[in-house]
């Protein structure tokens, strides 16, 4: 699949899309997500982890340029579609601000009637959004620093952020 952004993409009625400031929750992500077709609903929870690299981190900061962020999401969810048509529903959901250890700060899920294609979608899904979603991050560690990384760029240079 390859995600481009030639033409502007609508999002079907029955996905989910969201950047928000608000607490995700699975529960929420979930139910968006299911469909009386579905025999598989598969959920992607992406948390602020205690440390990277042994260094200990006590918070997350998340920025997002908002409507290219969307319009990611929209064309994630289109590309699925044109690779595996009996998807029934996506939902993709970020977290922006300041977050605890813990926290979850991205949601993705998808509905399908089989689970080899909602677990194909929900991994296509997280690494698009990963790598193309103008979505930066701010670690704070323990030691009172702080750095800036792109999300993108954990991917680019095979760290696992």
């Amino acid at each position: 699949m390859t995600t481009t952004l030639a033409s502007a993409i609508k999002p079907r009625a029955e996905d989910s899309f969201a950047i928000t400031f608000a607490p995700l929750s699975l529960e929420e992500i979930y139910t968006k997500s299911d469909d009386p077709a579905n025999g598989a609903v598969v959920v992607m929870s992406g948390m602020v982890r205690n440390q990277t690299d042994g260094k200990p981190v006590i918070a997350l900061e998340y920025q997002a340029y908002e409507p290219m962020a969307l319009r990611i999401f929209y064309q994630i969810a289109a590309d699925i579609r044109l690779s595996m048509s009996d998807v029934n529903r996506v939902a993709i959901y970020h977290r922006v601000g300041r977050l605890r250890v813990g926290e979850i700060s991205v949601l993705v899920a998808v509905g399908s009637p089989h689970r080899s294609e909602a677990f194909e979608a929900c991994q296509y899904a997280i690494d698009t959004l990963k790598h193309n979603a103008p979505i930066w991050k701010k670690e704070h560690w323990q030691d009172g620093s702080s750095c800036w990384v792109s999300i993108g760029a954990c991917e680019q240079s095979e760290e696992n952020c």
